[in-house]
């Protein structure tokens, strides 16, 4: 056997020897096979080896006095606050997405209509039947002063708003008001609860007139809708509204519409994004959302502003531009162009 790092051949003799020779310069090594694979010992200032294996003191008891029980009680209401908010977002972050889905969905209309295309319609009923069971399972979380505790946990419920203030747009070209939203909240709410939990069932062969009395049913719970959440849904709406308004004229060649205007002439979304704006501009600030204001407001300043190009570019220089044809809304003098 040759070593490779040496011509010199390695022989049974020389390797004892050089083990001797180890054993003679290390003799306190110890041979315990729990230090045989550690490469160094941890001491204490007095220079003892401190011993890693051995038995734990055991635990001090915490102090007990007259505040414990309050402290305990305090504890598990933080722990019962920190779970009731997970489970919340987890929820708003699944209804915020189904309700981008449903938006996403109604983008692919060309038309206002009553009756939307069958496929689209499918798709937004599943969509609902999901949030329905993601709202009922926060339904009750989020009653009485917790819904405003947890306000800033369900930002889902702005998106929700928008996908349904877009949907009754599009089959009446109308805005939908507050009152309106109610029974639809209430209705999703109620579909998302399931019949085991809602009705009792009772044994058919038990005589109805010996049967005891049943015990007042408890109240659906509800989710109700802040201000705040219809107005920034109805802001969010007007964005909508563009993209819809750029899209189906491209592909039409008309701008929406179909509503009763002004002599006699129909209603087309330029003066529905018009008085939604003019609306807007006019509503006072509330007090404690001032920078989230004015920022959606600006955007929406944006949106009337590209769907008014829109409408004097078709109207104007209609006859010049090819079907499919996609104006530039990112700004600047349309005149420029050519």
């Amino acid at each position: 056997m040759e070593c490779p790092h040496s011509t010199k051949p390695i022989t049974t003799t020389s390797k004892m020897e050089g083990v001797q020779e180890r054993q003679q310069i290390a003799p306190l090594v110890p041979t315990n096979k729990k230090y045989v694979k550690m490469s160094g010992f941890k001491r204490d200032w007095n220079g003892n080896a401190k011993k890693r294996d051995g038995p734990k003191p055991p635990a001090k008891k915490a102090v007990q006095n007259q505040f414990t029980p309050m402290f305990e009680t305090l504890r598990d209401e933080l722990d019962q606050h920190h779970d009731r908010r997970e489970r919340i977002i987890k929820a708003s972050r699944d209804i915020t997405a189904l309700s981008k889905k449903i938006i996403f969905a109604l983008q692919r209309i060309r038309k206002i209509d009553e009756e939307l295309p069958k496929n689209i319609q499918a798709e937004i009923d599943t969509r609902l039947a999901d949030i329905s069971k993601l709202l009922a399972t926060i339904a009750p979380e989020i009653q009485g002063i917790n819904r405003y505790r947890y306000a800033r946990s369900l930002m889902c419920l702005e998106e929700l708003v928008e996908a349904l203030t877009f949907l009754h747009y599009l089959k009446t070209q109308t805005l939908i008001t507050p009152e309106q939203l109610t029974p639809i909240m209430e209705d999703l709410v109620q579909k998302g609860i399931t019949p085991s939990e809602d009705v009792a069932m009772t044994d058919a062969s038990e005589p109805t007139a010996a049967a005891p009395e049943q015990p007042q049913e408890k109240e659906t719970p509800k989710v109700s809708l802040t201000q705040d959440d219809y107005l920034y849904g109805v802001f969010d709406l007007t964005g909508e509204m563009m993209r819809f308004a750029t899209t189906s004229t491209a592909l039409t060649g008309t701008m929406a519409g179909g509503g009763a205007g002004g002599d006699e002439q129909p209603r087309t979304i330029v003066e529905d994004m018009h008085e939604l704006g003019s609306f807007f501009e006019m509503l006072p600030v509330g007090q404690g959302n001032r920078f989230q204001w004015e920022k959606k407001l600006e955007v929406t300043r944006q949106s009337v502003q590209k769907v008014e190009r829109l409408g004097y570019d078709r109207t104007i220089r209609g006859s010049e531009r090819p079907k499919g044809w996609i104006p530039d809304l990112s700004g600047g003098d349309q005149a420029e162009e050519e």
